[in-house]
Formats: structure tokens, C-alpha cells, sequence
């Protein structure tokens, strides 16, 4: 080697270790995805059929952390910390629907909600219909823009659809979805439409002086918010199912709507919201799910990332998939609909549909599902819309002749704008977000903790790293390999291959100074920081520093990083959103896991590497490390005492402010979430004097905190 950037450039080729990562991450998958597919074939009477549907229920509620308290007071935060385990391996929430667990009766609909305060603030009118353009609170403060459309030909008491926006900018009033929309006006339905979070009037990083084209929406806003949710052990999904229950709220208040006969549909992530309503809101009486529902193992196996609401932690670990949302509406009349040339595979949608048949033969509804597909792209076509209306009609037993001469034609978008700016975070002064959401349940997660003893919270801190670092990992011998690179400008390197645990390899460069002949055992320092040994040149005069003061330097890689970095999906970066590294780290989560955890895992490895070298003096091994990725020292140390002295450079400081920040750096977020910490801990935590000597051997020093 001749160079810093030859160095940075070295593959190994003793092993191809780019798609070990993966392979791991898909394997685990695929043997869940088995042991679910063999829990559903072994379910063969309308007993265990409704047994399943309150497990599906059940645990995708915890998965989603619940659904956010209704009422004018702030919740009350549990967790660990109060003893309480409200994991996916806690107790099943027995007797317990998920309507009356969110505070709902036994009676269907919902009356005289003080909290709600729909307000009609105008109405426009277009050919054979009017549109009154509401807007409700979803929680106090937490504004939800929406669209209720009344067709001049209807019943006295309608039924209603709830039209559930897909991932477009203008939400509710993009002008294809008013396309699909009209369908159902002309068919003699009641319509209302909300906006999403992050779409239509509903962006709440808008401001006035953003420039059009510079707005974060849809996915990009649905990651921030749904990173930071991640934290607080809970998904984004709770406020897109809270939004959508609170908008059949609303219906079921409406004179002119019979509650007993309202449906749902949206395409996309529209879809997603109309699967996740099946599962949770039993007053819907038929769905229609679009361009969404499919099967998970063939979509991963395909290279497919999704955003955060579609994120449903720990379920794959535990053997649900798509079928699964379908079982849990069974048998009520739903309609799926799908395009040929989707990117949600068209097989993994025909195998969902045709697999969960059978529970509403069991259930005694077997005319009562079926798959509608078009030869199209990813979209809500003429064919599905019109297939939908003719569902609905049916099974929402609409009793009007449809108004067949009633043109089709979008309304312009400020027609049917709610707020007079458009954006509600501009005209309400008192709009909430779930930044601020997050905010107040940092603040209320780090009162509990202060509640306990240093000495207890740090122990049940420590325990709870432990576990979720340790569970799922497959340890194994290290069996390390030695390659020497020869001298780059003065120092020695060699490159360090071992295993982390069966089927992940780290690695690492060793740099000392050249020609020291001495003979003596120098001290180590290990080097993490982002990118691993491909970005060496960035740090090099640190690395030339340490060693010239007599210390050598080990510049760790772990899983997913520098060379052992996945080969890319769709040639996006892979450390963007929506990049490889994001779409294993989703994955993990999925399995009940994260990509933090794995690699806190391999900083703990990377120590037992270190002692089996014995190359170096002995003692505790201090640590160097820059940006984000330093995360996974500073949690290694808590277990790990053989960690000494670590020196964090712009490193995080609060996981609380990261949880509750207006922006994020994108660059790589997903790879250090880790879900769930902020019940038990925060990064300053760490830093407060323990009662054990573990605690006083070394304090961190910490330089340029985030």
C-alpha cells in the first residue's frame, strides 16, 4: 500500500463479507416468516380463528406503543422503569378490545366528544355534490384538515366511506384522488377524505419563509418523526390510526351518516392506514385496502424499503404478515385491490388473498373477499375505483341509484383547502405536532426515571442493554486473521478480519508507528466512527497523532461498514433513507431488533478481539469516538468494563433532544435507533456517579456534543 485512499480502497479477499449483513438480517426473517405461515395452517376452526384475531389485535397494538390518550390531560408514561414490561413479550391485554383499551364503550360510535370540535369552516360546491371542508382535533391541539363529501343524491342516513390519502403531496385534494373520490359521490356515498400527516395542509415543517420546492413531506417527514417515535418504543403508525378512528369519530356525529354502515379505502400508504383500521377500529364495516397489501417475505426478498408508518416493530419476530391484517377483519366484506406492475409484488398479494380464503370459509363468509386487479403501475385506476364504488354499494347496502350524468372533475386544490394559508401550522398559532408530542413524553419518561435511585435505574439500565444487545445473537469463535499491508507515510498497517458472531465478520486496520523496535507492548486505542476504514483520510492526522505518541490504533469496522457496506438496492447511497442500510435496519426492527444493538454487540467483540491478539499492554481499552456511531461505545460501556476511557468528539449527548429535534441529519439515522431507550435511559444518565466502583474506575471525557 502506497496511500491513505489505496488503504481506504483494500478488499480482503479471503472472504466477500458486502452481503453477510443481509444475509443475516433475511435469514432470521425467512424463519419467522416460516413459523408464522406454519401458526395460520394450523388454525382450522372459527375458534382458533377469532382466538387469532384478538392476538393480531393484541400485538399489533403493542407494537405500535398504543394509541395516544384522547383526553385534555397529558398521558401517563410507564414503563420499565415503574416495573411494568409493555413489550411485545408482555401479557396479552385479555377482555380487552382495542376500542375499549383507547377509552371507547361498549356501544358502537362514538357521541358528544368534547375533545374532538369538528368545525365546518367552508363549503364549496361541485357537479351533483358539495363539499363542507372540516377541520377536527384528533388530540387538543393536534388539527386534522379534511374534506366531507355530501352528494346531492343520497339517503336520509347514509353510509359513508373514509378515504384514507396515499403518499402525495396535496393529500386529500390531489386531483387523481378526487378522481377516485367522485367515484363514490356518484354512487350515492358520503366521502370524507383527511389529510395524512406531512401531506396537504398538514406539514408541520412548514413555515412561511420555506421556499415551495425546499418543503420535508410525506416519507421524508414521516422518517423524522417516525425516528424519533422509535426512541419512545413506539411507531409513527399510532398517529396515522388515531387520525383515521378520530375521522369515523367525527362521521358517526354526523346526522347524516348511519354509523352502522361506514367503510374505508386508500391506496399506497392510504392502504397501509385502511389495513391498519381493519385491525383496530371494529365499527368499519367493509374495506378496501389498494396498491398495499402483499407478502412480506417476497417483498424483502425484493429489494423493498417502506416508510415509517409501515414499520410495525417486533411482528415479524412473532409470525405475522399480511395475511394477518386480513384474518383480523374476517369475515366482514373487503375488497383488495392491486396493479400488475406494482413494486409490491403482485404474487406476494394473489398468495395474502388466496391463503386467508379460508378463514372466511371457517367464519362463514367466504363470498365476502375478493382480489380486484389492474394492469397498471402503482396507482388507484378507474378500474379499482369503480370496482370499490360497487363494493361499497353492495356491501354498505347504498339505496340510491347512481348519478351516472354527474361529470367527474377535480375541484382546484385551494377550493377545498381548509385553512385560508393552506397549511394548517400556519394559521393555527396553537397547532401541536408530534414533535411536541415526543417532547412532552421525553420530558414526562425522564421524570419517571428520576424517580428511581441512581444505583436501582442504572442496574435496570445495564439489564435492559444486556438483554436487547445479547438477545438474537449466535456468538461464536473468533478465529481471526492477520494481513499485513505494509508501511503507509510512516505508519505500519495491517488489516484484522474475525467473526462477531456466525455469519457477520468484523474487521479492522492496525496502525503503529513504523520501525519501532523497542519490542515493548504499547498501549491500544480503538477508533469508531462512520464509514469505518473508507473514510480514513478524514482522521488520518488523529490516527498519525496517537501513534506517534506511542499508542497504537485499531479503526474498527462493524457490521454493514466500510467493506463489509451491503451492495446498494436501486444505486441508492447506503447510508440515505430508504438506502440499504435503512432498509436492514428497518428490517430489524421488524424481528424486534435494531442495527444499534448489533453493532453495540460488535464494539463488545471488538474487545474480546483486543485480549485474544495479546499483542498490546492489558488493562481497560480506551475508546475514540466521532459522530452518532459513538452511540454504540457509550452503550457498550455501560456492560462491558473492560471499555475505559472514552473520548466522544461531536457525539450524541441527549437522546432526548435527538427525540424531540425540528430536523435531523438523514445521513445514517436508522442505524442508530434504538428502540425503546428512553424507558429506561439517556445518554447523560450515564455520565451521573454510580455507587459502585465499575462507576468511579473512569469518567468519559466528551468533546463537541450534539
Amino acid at each position: 500500500m502506497n496511500s491513505v485512499q489505496e488503504l481506504e480502497q483494500y478488499i480482503c479477499t479471503l472472504y466477500d463479507t458486502r452481503d453477510q449483513l443481509k444475509t443475516h438480517v433475511f435469514d432470521r426473517s425467512d424463519a419467522a416468516f416460516a413459523a408464522g405461515d406454519a401458526i395460520r395452517d394450523a388454525i382450522v376452526t372459527p375458534e382458533a380463528a377469532r382466538v387469532r384475531q384478538v392476538e393480531i389485535r393484541e400485538a399489533f397494538l403493542r407494537s405500535i406503543g398504543g394509541l395516544p390518550d384522547v383526553s385534555a390531560n397529558p398521558e401517563t408514561e410507564e414503563g420499565p422503569t415503574t416495573g411494568e414490561d409493555k413489550s411485545l413479550d408482555s401479557a396479552p391485554l385479555k377482555g380487552r378490545s382495542i376500542r375499549t383499551a383507547r377509552g371507547f364503550g361498549e356501544a358502537s360510535g362514538v357521541r358528544s366528544d368534547p375533545f374532538l370540535k369538528g368545525r365546518t369552516t367552508g363549503v364549496t360546491r361541485g357537479a351533483g355534490f358539495q363539499v363542507e371542508k372540516v377541520v377536527f382535533e384528533s388530540s387538543p391541539g393536534y388539527y386534522v384538515t379534511s374534506n366531507l363529501y355530501l352528494p346531492d343524491h343520497r339517503e336520509e342516513r347514509s353510509a359513508a366511506v373514509l378515504f384514507l390519502s396515499g403518499h402525495e403531496f396535496e393529500g386529500k385534494h390531489n386531483a387523481y384522488y378526487q378522481r377516485v373520490i367522485q367515484q363514490f359521490v356518484r354512487a350515492g356515498l358520503i366521502v370524507m377524505a383527511i389529510d395524512p400527516i406531512g401531506q396537504g395542509e398538514r406539514l408541520s415543517f412548514c413555515n412561511s419563509e420555506e421556499k415551495e420546492g425546499s418543503r420535508i413531506w410525506g416519507t421524508q417527514e414521516h422518517q423524522q418523526c417516525g425516528f424519533q417515535c422509535h426512541w419512545l418504543g413506539d411507531s409513527i403508525a399510532r398517529y396515522f390510526v388515531h387520525d383515521a378512528m378520530r375521522a369515523v369519530d367525527y362521521l358517526c356525529e354526523r346526522p347524516e351518516v348511519d354509523e352502522a354502515r361506514i367503510g374505508v379505502t386508500g391506496n399506497s400508504g392510504g392502504g397501509t392506514q385502511t389495513a391498519m383500521m381493519m385491525v383496530c377500529d371494529e365499527r368499519i364495516a367493509a374495506a378496501a385496502p389498494a396498491t398495499f397489501i402483499m407478502n412480506r417475505q417476497l417483498y424483502m426478498h425484493a429489494g423493498g424499503v417502506q416508510d415509517a408508518e409501515q414499520v410495525w416493530p417486533g411482528l415479524t419476530r412473532l409470525g405475522y404478515d399480511h395475511e394477518d391484517l386480513l384474518i383480523a377483519f374476517a369475515p366482514k366484506p373487503l375488497l383488495v385491490l392491486a396493479v400488475e406492475y406494482d413494486f409490491f409484488p403482485i404474487e406476494g398479494t394473489q398468495r395474502t388473498v388466496d391463503r386467508s380464503r379460508r378463514f372466511w370459509e371457517l367464519l362463514g363468509h367466504l363470498d365476502h373477499v375478493q382480489l380486484v386487479t389492474d394492469a397498471s403501475t402503482h396507482r388507484y385506476t378507474d378500474r379499482l375505483a369503480e370496482a370499490a364504488a360497487a363494493f361499497f354499494v353492495q356491501h354498505l347496502q347504498v339505496r340510491v341509484n347512481a348519478a351516472y350524468e354527474m361529470k367527474i372533475e377535480a375541484l382546484p386544490p385551494e377550493n377545498l383547502w381548509c385553512c385560508s394559508s393552506g397549511q394548517v401550522y400556519r394559521d393555527y398559532a396553537d397547532a401541536r405536532s408530534i414533535r411536541n408530542f415526543n417532547e412532552d413524553r421525553c420530558d414526562r419518561l425522564a421524570q419517571a426515571r428520576s424517580l428511581l435511585p441512581t444505583q436501582q435505574r442504572q442496574d435496570q439500565a445495564r439489564k435492559w442493554l444486556q438483554e436487547r444487545i445479547y438477545a438474537f445473537r449466535k456468538p461464536c469463535e473468533l478465529n481471526p486473521r492477520v494481513i499485513r499491508l505494509g508501511v503507509v507515510e510512516g505508519l505500519e498497517a495491517d488489516y484484522r478480519l474475525w467473526w462477531s458472531q456466525e455469519g457477520i465478520m468484523n474487521s479492522g486496520y492496525v496502525f503503529r508507528l513504523a520501525g519501532d523496535s523497542t519490542g515493548r507492548k504499547q498501549p491500544l486505542t480503538v477508533a469508531v466512527w462512520r464509514g469505518g476504514t473508507r473514510r480514513l483520510k478524514e482522521h488520518w492526522e488523529w490516527i498519525q497523532e496517537t501513534c506517534r505518541s506511542g499508542c497504537a490504533v485499531l479503526v474498527l469496522n462493524t457490521s454493514g461498514v466500510g467493506p463489509h457496506e451491503p451492495y446498494p438496492i436501486y444505486g441508492k447511497p447506503a447510508h440515505s433513507y430508504f438506502g440499504v442500510l435503512h432498509k436492514l435496519a428497518d428490517d430489524l426492527i421488524w424481528l424486534g431488533d435494531s442495527l444499534a444493538a448489533l453493532r453495540t454487540f460488535d464494539v463488545l467483540r471488538c474487545v474480546e478481539v483486543v485480549s485474544h491478539f495479546d499483542e498490546w499492554q492489558g488493562g481497560v481499552i480506551p475508546f475514540y469516538a466521532v459522530g452518532r456511531e459513538g452511540l454504540y461505545v457509550q452503550l457498550a460501556a455501560v456492560i462491558d468494563p473492560g471499555i475505559g476511557q472514552v473520548k466522544a468528539v461531536d457525539s450524541l449527548s441527549s437522546i432526548s433532544k435527538l427525540a424531540s429535534a425540528r430536523q435531523l441529519e438523514e445521513e445514517g439515522a436508522m442505524s442508530v435507533v434504538f428502540p425503546g431507550m428512553l424507558k429506561v435511559l439517556d445518554l447523560p444518565d450515564l455520565n451521573e456517579p454510580q455507587g459502585d466502583d465499575r462507576g468511579q474506575r473512569e469518567r468519559k471525557e466528551v468533546e463537541g456534543h450534539e
